[in-house]
């Protein structure tokens, strides 16, 4: 979902020297659709009789946490069979993959400064993350917050020590998942780097936009090499701040108490839905993650992308759309703590050379539509430019971004052109992978324009493309 503000002069300037050059061949739209027309029945459809926010509903509150390897994930797995056929998709399956069974147990976050006594601080196992055994791991807290900061300090000198990175998000980046994206690839938030310091648990602020005292997860991944695996974990901004002032003034104690553990891998489906293609079987994909966290309702992060591409075939199935290609969902398993689910597809689809002429992924919390990040071809995206009249009407107007990073995004080794849904994230980061991210946080009306525009992307791949 970044921006790339060096292809926006280059696509305008590029489209317009396509439309000055007769010897290039512009492909027409298909003359027997009058798009408008096209879109606005799709948008009464759905703005009159969608049931993207009832499904949500059910998913969230009647099916709850759906973390892999657990009953609440095969139970959902269920859910979203049902959903499909009771929409009249009759090709609906499942597609094995790997997941890790990690249970995170009991798990306590103590300090206590000089003179003290010890005060209980939220927190959040990493997922995946190694635990104490259940036993208390006491040390010291050294706040480090650049990497200038570590590098300056001699070998031995964090050795039994607690390191805690204090790193918020830039709030001068307006795009909040670039902010995101940028603080989550700092080496100081990773436990395999921090761990060759010698030291033996990492603390690290939350990445959120919100400011309290609400941990927020994040996953884990310990390199194959990794001499030890320490115990990692994050605490809420509000409780980073008021942690680094007590540093500056005084030594500062942890006591770490987790029984976070791994025991093997178990088999976690995708579910697969299609509607098979007129013309030819060509495929038009659409993805989100079934997966959540395994401590909240995972509302934004993505019941609200499930829904929608529940939606976006329940609309082309209501309205008695006969698609030119096959339009296939995937809801992929194990999303938020490995990826398995997503790259076991892309293997799948390699073996089988399948033709995949467009991915659409939807994993940005269901808020209004502002967009497209195209991920493809030059060519393909002036192509979809052109479009850009015809989706105005419903607030989308940025095609300027280039990053498809969802679970579509193995599919781009197979040069499968990718999209993303692109929506206002202001609110976003401020409940992503906590407590709070349940079902009242999703507006209704938000979430119905998601699927609308979705649903007219498609039709304009499958006419055209």
């Amino acid at each position: 979902m970044k921006k790339s503000l060096l292809i926006i002069f280059p696509l305008f300037l590029g489209g317009f020297l396509f439309s000055q050059k007769k010897q290039v061949k512009k492909t027409a739209l298909t003359p027997k659709y009058n798009y408008h027309a096209e879109f606005k029945r799709i948008s009464d459809e759905i703005m009159m009789n969608g049931t993207a926010y009832d499904n949500l509903g059910e998913l969230t509150k009647g099916v709850g946490p759906r973390f892999s390897a657990t009953p609440g994930y095969t139970k959902a797995v269920e859910w979203a069979e049902k959903q499909f056929k009771e929409i009249g998709i009759e090709t609906v399956w499942k597609q094995e993959a790997k997941a890790p069974i990690w249970i995170r147990g009991r798990e306590s976050l103590q300090i206590k400064a000089s003179n003290g006594d010890w005060k209980n601080i939220k927190m959040l196992s990493f997922g995946n993350s190694e635990g104490t055994g259940g036993k208390d791991l006491v040390g010291e807290i050294v706040l480090i917050n650049t990497t200038g900061e570590l590098n300056a300090l001699s070998i031995g000198q964090l050795k039994d020590k607690i390191v805690f990175v204090n790193l918020p998000l830039d709030p001068t980046i307006i795009n909040t998942s670039d902010s995101y994206l940028i603080t989550a690839k700092s080496k100081l938030i990773s436990a395999s780097v921090i761990a060759k310091t010698g030291a033996k648990a990492l603390i690290i602020r939350s990445l959120t936009t919100a400011y309290n005292d609400i941990p927020h997860a994040k996953m884990v991944y310990y390199e194959p090499d990794d001499k030890a695996r320490i115990p990692a974990m994050s605490i809420g901004a509000k409780s980073a701040d008021d942690l680094e002032n007590l540093l500056k003034k005084q030594k500062v104690t942890a006591k770490i108490n987790m029984t976070a553990e791994s025991k093997g891998e178990t088999v976690n489906p995708n579910v697969i839905a299609e509607i098979p293609g007129k013309k030819d079987s060509k495929i038009i994909l659409l993805g989100a993650q079934l997966d959540s966290w395994d401590f909240g309702e995972g509302a934004i992060d993505d019941g609200t992308g499930v829904a929608q591409c529940i939606e976006v075939l329940r609309t082309l199935k209501t309205l008695g759309y006969e698609n030119n290609h096959t339009i296939r969902v995937v809801l992929y398993a194990n999303s938020e703590n490995g990826g398995q689910g997503r790259e076991i597809y892309a293997s799948y689809v390699k073996k089988k050379e399948e033709k995949h002429i467009f991915a659409l992924g939807t994993d940005a919390g269901g808020y209004s539509p502002r967009g497209f990040s195209l991920d493809m071809s030059p060519q393909r995206r002036r192509q979809i430019f052109e479009w850009k009249n015809y989706f105005l009407p419903y607030g989308v107007y940025d095609f300027d971004q280039t990053d498809a990073i969802q679970d579509i995004s193995p599919l781009k080794k197979l040069d499968v052109p990718l999209a993303e849904l692109v929506v206002d994230t202001q609110r976003y980061f401020d409940y992503h992978h906590s407590v709070q991210d349940t079902y009242d946080k999703v507006n209704k009306r938000e979430l119905l324009l998601g699927s609308v525009v979705m649903t007219q992307m498609i039709l304009m791949i499958d006419q055209n493309w």
